[in-house]
Parts: C-alpha cells; structure tokens; sequence
C-alpha cells in the first residue's frame, strides 16, 4: 500500500510518498507561505500519485475530534493567514481516499513507536524544540486527545538563577517555548543557536529548561520514552545536560532502570531523524485505513 503523507510546519510544509512499512519513498519541501499558495504546491504535487490514503500531521492548534464541526482545522494559530483554515476539508475537495489528521507531534509520537525510537513500545512522548515547541504523547498505543490535544509547550517552568530574559511567547512570555524555543535563544543571546555552538552557558540554560519539560512528561504521563526532536536539538551536547539536569530535579523520587541507570536509553533523539514527522504523517493514513 502507499499513502500520501504531509508534515505542515509553520516555516515548512514535507510531502511525500509512504509504504506501510515507514519508508519513504519520495518527498519534496517548500516553504509555508500562504494558505492558497502552500496547498496549491501540496495539491500539485499529489494530484497524480497513486495513493490509498493521507496523513496529514500540522501545526497547531488543531481540532482533531472527528465529531466536531471543525475537524480538520488549524485554529487559533499565531501564523494569521492559516487561522481557521480547514486543511482536510481543501484536501477532500481533491482526493477522494480516507483521511488521517493530528498534530505534527502527535504524528510524530506516532510514528516513533511504529518504526522508531520507541519501537515495539507502548508508549512514548516525541517533544520538538525549534521554532516552535510542541509535544505529543501516545499511551497504550493511541494518541493522546482531551479538551483539544496536548500544549506541552506552553507548561510552566522555573527560571534559571542566571536567567533574566523576559521570555518571547506573546501568549504567556516566559513559559518553556517562549524560555526555549529556537526564537527565545537568539533573542536572548543576539545570535541563532548554531552560532553559539562553545557557548556552555547557552545550552545549560536551554537543558534547565528541557530538563523540567521532561520531569513533568515523567510525573504526568510516564512514558516509556521520551524523544526530543526538532532544530535545537541538532545541538547533540544538549542531551548529557538534560539528563543530568533530569536526575537532579527527581531527586530519586523515581526509582525505576530508566532513570537510575539507562537514561541514556531513555531520553533520546528521534530514531527517524528529521523524517519523524512524515513516518508519523504515513502512520496517521495507515491508521486511517484500519491498519
């Protein structure tokens, strides 16, 4: 079988072509610009593959409760142009296959437990950290859905002792995207995160940050893996600090292999690389046809 796949980012929108088994087989990139614009790109691109369905995993928010009036609109985005846009309902209007819709992190987690880091386990959260940050969980092999879809990247978090940035998030200032997106880094420091590669003090910062990201993934959900993908985390020295800082702050309150001895294992990078978000969208249209 092959399904139809698109990974909708706020800078970027990923198309390609799938296999049930989490290859991809083509793909093309181009930049998110404006609705009519971007969909006509996506739209071109399709119209003449060979398809038994489509995953379509976005940025957010989302409606993603099928027995809503909205389904399959982005909603309240900062990015002006897409607010309310109905991205599944202009893809309907073109293809007539079934339809897999979620967010690009919840796809993401998705598509980790298939074919990636977290293989062959229930469980796991898949977090970004770039533009944006954003998370998404699947426990006991489906997606987490509530109210709306989990906003993981508008938690809370302590400041650093050494931190006096006012943060960057226009909804909320110093909650972790605006203390820890890629956007809050080159705004605190005047220069974008890979120019500051020898800078210590940025990235132990930016762990503090992702470390108490992580400590309440772990005291709220309990996944079985925690998988932190996106641009910044292409910054690999990120991860000893994080996991240090994650030990630290539980203070051995949890005492489980994970933690105690194997959180090397435990919090890790996307085994699918940057190609998380597209498996997960493939892994939405296969779960769009029953498989």
């Amino acid at each position: 079988m092959l399904f139809g796949a698109i990974e909708a980012g706020g800078t970027k929108f990923v198309c390609g072509i799938g296999n049930e088994n989490g290859e991809i087989l083509e793909r093309v990139s181009f930049p998110t610009t404006t609705p009519e614009e971007t969909m006509g790109q996506v739209i071109n691109f399709f119209k003449d593959k060979q398809m038994d369905a489509m995953g379509v995993g976005t940025f957010g928010p989302v409606d993603p409760n099928e027995s809503s009036p909205t389904y399959g609109y982005i909603t309240s985005t900062p990015k002006i142009k897409w607010r309310n846009f109905d991205i599944i309902g202009e893809l309907k209007k073109h293809f007539n296959i079934p339809f897999g819709f979620d967010t690009d992190v919840n796809a993401a987690a998705l598509g980790e437990t298939e074919w990636g880091a977290a293989k062959g386990l229930d469980s796991c959260v898949y977090m970004t950290v770039g533009t944006g940050i954003g998370g998404g969980a699947v426990i006991r092999g489906e997606m987490v859905h509530g109210m709306l879809h989990p906003e993981m990247g508008h938690i809370l978090v302590k400041r650093h002792p050494e931190d006096d940035f006012a943060g960057n998030c226009p909804y909320h200032q110093d909650c972790l995207e605006g203390m820890a997106a890629g956007p809050a880094i080159e705004k605190r420091w005047g220069k974008k995160g890979i120019e500051l590669q020898e800078v210590d003090k940025v990235w132990e910062i930016e762990a503090y940050y992702l470390a108490q990201a992580a400590v309440n993934l772990i005291y709220t959900l309990s996944p079985k893996k925690i998988v932190l993908g996106g641009g910044v985390m292409h910054q690999k020295q990120l991860f000893p600090i994080i996991r240090e800082n994650v030990k630290e702050l539980l203070n051995g309150y949890v005492q489980t292999n994970e933690i105690l001895s194997d959180i090397d294992q435990y919090i890790v990078p996307p085994g699918l690389g940057d190609n998380a978000g597209l498996c997960g969208a493939v892994a939405l249209a296969k779960k769009a046809c029953g498989i």
